[in-house]
Parts: C-alpha cells; sequence; structure tokens
C-alpha cells in the first residue's frame, strides 16, 4: 500500500515536470513584443515612463553640459579689459561666451560702481537663476525613480491576486499553471525596477553636474571680486 502511494505522487511529480518543460519548450521562441504583452497592463505605463526618463536625460544633459561649460580664459580676459578701462568690451567677451558663468560674471561687470556687497548679491541672485534653470524636470527623474518600481510590484500583485483566484475556480494546482502565470506577471516588476534604477542613478548624476558648476562659480564670483576690488592685480599678503 505505501509503495502505490509513492509510486503515485512519483507520477505526479513526474507529470508536473513534464508540463512545466513542454511549457518552456514551447514558449523559449517566444519573441520581444509577446514577451512585452505578457507582461500585463501595468508594463504601459511603465514603458511611458521609460520613454520620459530617456527624453529627460538626454534633453537635462545636452543642456547642463552647454550651460555649466567653464571657459578658463574668461575670467583672464575680463581681468586685462577692465584693467585697460574697456567696459564694454568686457560686457562684450561675457555675452559672447553664453554659457551659465559668463552670465553671472555679465552681471557683475553691468554693476561695477555699486557697493561691493550689492554687486556679490546680484550675481549670486543670477547664480541661483541658472541652477534653477539647470533643475528643471530633474525632480521627475526623482518623481519615477519611486513610481515605476512601484507600478511593477502593483502589477505583480494584481497577477497574483488574479492567478489564486483562477485556481479557486478551476481547482486546477499544477506547477505549471502556477509558474507560468507567475512569470508573465513578475516582467512588470523587473521592468519597473529597471526603469527605477535608471532615472535614481540619472537623478544624482546630473545634480553632480550641478552641484559642480555651483562649487566652479563660487570661485569665479569670488575672483571677480578680488579683481574689481584690487583693479591693478595686487594680490593679498
Amino acid at each position: 500500500m505505501i509503495g502505490f502511494v509513492l509510486q503515485a505522487q512519483n507520477d505526479t511529480l513526474t507529470q508536473a515536470a513534464g508540463s512545466v518543460i513542454n511549457t518552456m519548450t514551447n514558449e523559449k521562441e517566444i519573441s520581444l513584443i509577446e514577451f512585452i504583452f505578457k507582461g500585463g497592463v501595468f508594463l504601459i505605463p511603465i514603458i511611458l515612463l521609460l520613454i520620459y526618463t530617456i527624453y529627460i536625460i538626454f534633453e537635462r544633459s545636452f543642456y547642463i553640459n552647454k550651460a555649466a561649460k567653464n571657459n578658463p580664459n574668461l575670467i583672464s580676459d575680463v581681468k586685462n579689459q577692465l584693467a585697460a578701462g574697456n567696459l564694454d568690451l568686457a560686457i562684450s567677451t561675457a555675452r559672447r561666451d553664453n554659457t551659465a558663468t559668463s552670465h553671472v560674471i555679465e552681471e557683475g561687470i553691468l554693476t561695477i560702481g555699486r557697493p561691493i556687497s550689492e554687486i556679490e548679491s546680484n550675481m549670486e541672485k543670477v547664480t541661483n537663476i541658472e541652477i534653477a534653470e539647470m533643475e528643471k524636470k530633474l525632480n521627475h527623474l526623482g518623481l519615477i525613480g519611486g513610481i515605476a518600481p512601484t507600478l511593477g510590484f502593483v502589477g505583480t500583485i494584481s497577477g497574483v491576486i488574479k492567478i489564486f483566484y483562477n485556481i479557486s475556480i478551476t481547482e486546477n494546482i499544477s506547477i505549471a499553471n502556477i509558474s507560468g502565470g507567475l512569470y508573465e506577471k513578475m516582467i512588470s516588476s523587473g521592468a519597473g525596477l529597471v526603469v527605477g534604477i535608471i532615472a535614481y542613478a540619472a537623478y544624482h548624476l546630473l545634480n553632480g553636474k550641478i552641484d559642480n558648476f555651483a562649487l566652479n562659480i563660487q570661485k569665479n564670483i569670488l575672483e571677480f571680486i578680488n579683481i574689481i576690488q584690487r583693479p591693478n592685480g595686487n594680490q593679498k599678503k
């Protein structure tokens, strides 16, 4: 009797394993499009978030790299022109450079003659404006970094609920039925995590570039203030 029960269990396991292998064999040729569609309806917003994330990354990278570009000769050129008393040429030099740094330096040149504290304050205000322009849409990346994995998780949970509901109706508890449906629902979780990681990494990398710009612009402001305080180039001892 015991041998008969063990044999029946072995036959059941063999059939289940064979069913899983057959399922995997039949589906191993699945195309990418079919694979995506198996992820369920929650995969659609995740794909849209991926497209928007890629757009923000390229658009912001291009803008930040262009705006934060540092011309090492700008300050020295402006210094020479101010020393020669050529204010208009100094303004033209700053405008021609057309970067965030040059906009800040231009504001400093335009306010020459006012108290130093006022010049420095105006330059700081322009700096804050330039940084705010660079940070546009970056908060979207931070938001996507949290939303995408959550959407994927919700998609997986809803799929698991559906699987167990179908089991309760059909009373079919085969391994193939559970694993086949479960792997499809895990696609949304995997996709959500990938999109979230991309958005999270891009958010911090782009913010790092902005932080570097903020550090460099503070050095340039200090150097400019020193130039107009010591127009003859005398250095502190």
